[in-house]
């Protein structure tokens, strides 16, 4: 069912269009397959990219589209409702492109921008390490400083798109050349902590296998390991120690993103059980005329409702130059758990054949659960709006 959807203006409206028609085309058809084999989609994103939706909210004399995030999420909501993970690693590819937009020179964004808004190249975001998720600050991938630029030593994780991007935002500890000085080891904390716009070809970095995920199979997530890598002095974006300001100053529009990519995928699950309560009968009737399942279902259409109505709110703030931090953590808490019910739900409404692969719910439920936990798990969602507040 396509969402009836207020849009601020018709270039909006042609493009939710064009998405549309887009998702329906190489999306949707495409899916079953690559999710049942991990077989990574060859070709995709430069066709989203043609299609001029790899740098949507960004400006339009770097190659991006101008477009506000009120509209940019909506576009990724429909994007999930075909295939999710692709929705992901396009929202991904957005928040990597984040650091050089909003803290590079004109000279760095002049050489490197357009080729990531309005080309071809996809991103990743390269912050998280084995031990370090949530609690950013305590990473310890080096970058050691020396007269040819930065050696980057240490192993990355959780990367989305990992092994096949173009670009990685990396985030890793610049120290003086040497690494380690007086036994003591790599600072702590957000002290020296630095972002690098790291091409994906560099000498020196590798991958792992992709991880064995539960759902989103169709895009690796993998781990990076730099062995003495060498990053050119320009690679720096911002200045040294500003990482952590960089990395932060994103997550908010991040956790909108996966907000709208949630929403996409419960509509999806929605829209599965709706159709599939409308055909199938019991006692003579349609089930979905049956009270306890059509109670059911209002729930779920509320569920997603309420999703949408908490990460659009935030888009408009955000888009009006207003705080949105609590609001996006709401927006991600509430579409997030609303994926994982709404889904849950939606294996339920077709009873034993939702348990089966024969139906696209139970793989819905299998991806709604990482939206739980990744761009800040739920858990830190609760602790950012209950320390708002208190103040």
């Amino acid at each position: 069912m396509a969402v009836d959807r207020m849009l601020p203006t018709e270039e909006a409206e042609d493009l939710i269009a064009l998405v549309r028609d887009l998702a329906d085309r190489e999306l949707a058809t495409r899916v079953e397959r690559h999710e049942s084999t991990e077989e990574y989609p060859e070709g995709l994103f430069a066709v989203l990219s043609k299609a001029g939706l790899l740098g949507l909210p960004y400006p339009e004399e770097y190659g991006g589209g101008s477009q506000p995030y009120e509209v940019y999420l909506q576009v990724l909501e429909e994007l999930a409702a075909r295939w999710a993970a692709v929705a992901v690693a396009t929202s991904v590819h957005t928040l990597a492109c984040h650091p050089l937009n909003a803290f590079g020179t004109e000279a760095q964004k002049q050489r490197w921008l357009p080729d990531m808004l309005g080309g071809e190249l996809v991103g990743g975001y390269s912050l998280s390490e084995p031990q370090a998720g949530s609690d950013a600050a305590a990473l310890a991938c080096k970058a050691e400083r020396t007269d040819a630029g930065y050696r980057v030593t240490g192993t990355k994780a959780w990367i989305t798109h990992g092994g096949r991007a173009d670009f990685y935002a990396l985030f890793a500890r610049v120290v003086p050349g040497g690494g380690v000085e007086s036994g003591r080891g790599v600072a702590s904390g957000a002290g020296g902590i630095s972002c690098f716009l790291a091409p994906g070809s560099t000498e020196g970095l590798s991958f792992g296998a992709p991880e064995r995920k539960m759902g989103l199979q169709g895009i690796p997530t993998t781990s990076a390991y730099w062995d003495g890598a060498l990053l050119e002095t320009d690679r720096l974006i911002g200045a040294e120690g500003q990482g952590l300001q960089i990395a932060f100053s994103a997550l908010d529009s991040g956790r909108l993103g996966i907000a709208a990519c949630a929403t996409g995928l419960a509509q999806a699950a929605l829209d599965a059980a709706v159709d599939y309560a409308g055909e199938r009968t019991t006692f003579g009737r349609k089930i979905i005329d049956h009270q306890g399942l059509g109670f059911l279902l209002a729930d779920m259409a509320a569920a997603v409702d309420s999703a949408r109505a908490t990460y659009l709110d935030a888009a408009r703030r955000r888009d009006a130059g207003l705080p949105f931090g609590r609001q996006a953590s709401v927006a991600k808490l509430i579409a997030t758990d609303a994926a994982m019910k709404v889904t849950t739900d939606a294996v339920q409404v077709l009873g034993g054949y939702g348990y089966t692969r024969d139906f696209p719910v139970e793989r819905y439920m299998r991806e709604a659960k990482i939206m739980q936990i990744f761009e800040g798990t739920n858990q830190i969602q609760r602790l950012v709006i209950s320390r708002s507040l208190s103040r």
